[in-house]
């Protein structure tokens, strides 16, 4: 920046800010806090390196993405962006689980209301027993899974089926 109000990671660092600083353009001075997560998870010679490689039109995106996963680390040093994911795919899961629970339900009170409708497809009693079954239990019957799309849940430390 060069000009009387250094950069934000200049600030933090407790350095003059050159006129080509390459943090200047991402890291204004009016949001310190924006810097200090990155510098405290990657560092600023890391990303200083990172920056200088990327092409100008795409350090923006770079920085956004770095802001984000240093905010993600900090929340959760573990899994960092990985645990949201697993925790939004969680419910996403939960979500359609219920959308078919309640699909199933209408299917029900449709064929309940509408006793004419041909039974060709299935015998009298696998229509009684569709629809005498109890559909507020059927979560559990409807979560199975394979090995292979089983992730543990961070944020709860359970396995998500997926």
């Amino acid at each position: 920046m060069g000009g009387t109000s250094p950069c934000a990671s200049c600030k933090l660092l407790r350095r003059r800010c050159a006129k080509d600083c390459i943090f200047a353009p991402y890291f204004p001075s009016d949001d310190p806090h924006k810097f200090s997560m990155v510098h405290k998870v990657f560092g600023a010679s890391n990303v200083s390196k990172m920056l200088q490689e990327l092409p100008i039109h795409q350090r923006g995106d770079a920085v956004s993405s770095l802001v984000y996963e240093a905010n993600a680390r900090v929340r959760d040093p573990v899994y960092g962006c990985v645990g949201a994911i697993s925790y939004l795919q969680n419910q996403v899961s939960q979500l359609q689980m219920q959308l078919a629970v309640a699909q199933a339900e209408i299917l029900c009170i449709q064929m309940q209301q509408e006793p004419n409708l041909p039974t060709q497809i299935m015998d009298q009693d696998e229509r009684s027993l569709l629809l005498s079954t109890n559909f507020n239990n059927m979560p559990q019957y409807l979560s199975f899974a394979s090995s292979s799309n089983v992730i543990q849940d961070p944020l709860k430390r359970e396995s998500l089926w997926i």
